[in-house]
């Protein structure tokens, strides 16, 4: 029998009991439904499938055979793990190995396009503590993001719950892709600035909520605006490596190269492994800052976002195996593509029009007609059918601040093949019961 403890009326801090933290959305309710009920094709196969969460498991055979052949952690110099020396603390800097083979590799899913320095790499634990610590560094209490639509729904958790930073969205239309354009970007910073102070704007490239590539000409604007402000220009580039299309992915760190690193000063990039290598649960994250006060109060700040060091020597040891690393990034990019390409053609059989994406885990559907009005709360009402009629957890575009209502961004590649053929059938049949009502 459990424990009966009075609960004392005694207080907790405004950020503890702060909405900010954003679990009220629906785009947190639809886990919570799926952890509820999860799809298994055996024991559960009425169950919720999760079509929410962005992760990348369709290259985990290839991580799992690297991983059973370099159990011991070896590097490529032969040396054994060095467990003595992972087991003492470790200062700030992280691994000296890791940030150059980190730098490596975020070099190498950029074609070579990019050069970037192991000393400017501060190591996190993921992209969410990266966005919040440099959130911390580069805007006060009361000051603002610029942040376009739609975007990742954690983003009103990661920028605002702790640092008290406000979120101005910069609302893109779907009339042209829901690309960034400078009058969004005006009207957003003209909206707000008599009240809030702007301190940056952040992008999320490649494959924004839409699973797209941002334009070269796009990056130009947007860092040519950020310079007129005189703000800062923060890249959120973790899906960098998967860019499965023609059209190649442009990381800033290319702009500041052909422009020879002019106002590069205000520009700062976020990446990690979670989505290209699909290890989320290594928790491993990196900020890279053209800026040397950015640089030197990351470094400080992340003592409360530290990587294990036996994660550092396991991932230096692979990021370094370019043999590895090459092969992986080609099946994996084709692996996506393939992926993409099912669930297109399953969507587009029952229906249902997407944008076109070249890049991510997931693509952005259209579900507007299936709407009485054109309502946010129209919306939502569909949102529910989806997910406890049909059981699937995907995610509504509110919960994106997107100011269309219709559209749902769907997640393919976080299951296996087999799994994805079912929803798209659920789907179908969903589909079907509405064209014949």
């Amino acid at each position: 029998m459990a424990i009966q403890i009075d609960q004392p009326s005694v207080s907790l801090s405004r950020v503890a009991v702060s909405d900010t933290h954003g679990e009220d959305s629906p785009y947190f309710a639809g886990w919570k439904a799926y952890d509820e009920n999860p799809y298994h094709e055996l024991t559960n196969p009425s169950g919720v499938i999760q079509m929410g969460l962005a992760e990348n498991q369709v290259s985990f055979d290839l991580l799992e055979q690297y991983l059973e052949k370099h159990s011991d952690g070896a590097t490529n110099s032969g040396r054994t793990s060095g467990f003595r020396e992972n087991a003492l603390f470790q200062d700030y800097h992280g691994l000296l190995s890791f940030r150059k083979a980190m730098a490596s590799f975020m070099e190498q899913i950029r074609g070579g396009r990019a050069k970037f320095n192991p000393e400017r790499i501060v190591i996190t634990a993921g992209a969410t503590a990266a966005n919040e610590l440099l959130t911390f560094i580069l805007a006060d209490p009361g000051d603002a993001l610029l942040v376009p639509t739609p975007y990742y729904p954690g983003f009103d958790r990661d920028l605002r719950w702790r640092t008290g930073v406000n979120i101005v969205p910069v609302h893109c239309d779907s009339s042209n892709n829901f690309e960034i354009t400078p009058q969004a970007l005006e009207s957003a910073y003209n909206g707000e600035s008599n009240n809030i102070r702007v301190r940056g704007i952040l992008i999320t490239n490649p494959s924004n909520p839409l699973g797209a590539t941002i334009r070269r000409t796009i990056l130009e604007n947007i860092l040519d605006f950020a310079t007129r402000k005189n703000i800062h220009l923060v890249s959120d580039e973790i899906y960098s490596g998967s860019a499965f299309s023609s059209r190649r992915f442009v990381s800033i760190a290319e702009i500041l190269e052909t422009r020879n690193y002019k106002d590069s000063e205000r520009v700062h990039i976020v990446y990690s492994l979670s989505k290209d290598l699909g290890l989320p649960g290594f928790r491993v994250g990196t900020i890279y800052s053209y800026n040397d006060r950015v640089v030197t109060t990351a470094r400080r700040m992340s003592s409360f976002t530290l990587i294990s060091s036996q994660t550092q020597q396991l991932l230096a040891s692979m990021l370094s195996d370019k043999q590895f690393t090459g092969s992986y990034i080609r099946t994996n990019r084709e692996r996506l593509r393939k992926r993409y390409e099912l669930i297109i053609d399953g969507l587009g059989k029952a229906g249902i029009r997407c944008l076109k994406g070249n890049a991510g885990l997931f693509c952005w559907m259209d579900l507007s007609t299936l709407l009485e009005e054109p309502t946010k709360e129209q919306e939502l009402c569909l949102w529910k059918l989806m997910l406890h009629e049909v059981k699937l957890n995907i995610s509504p575009g509110s919960s994106c601040h997107c100011s269309q209502p219709g559209w749902f961004r769907v997640c393919f590649a976080n299951m296996s093949e087999k799994t994805l053929e079912v929803a798209l059938r659920r789907i179908h049949d969903f589909m079907e019961r509405r064209k014949a009502h």
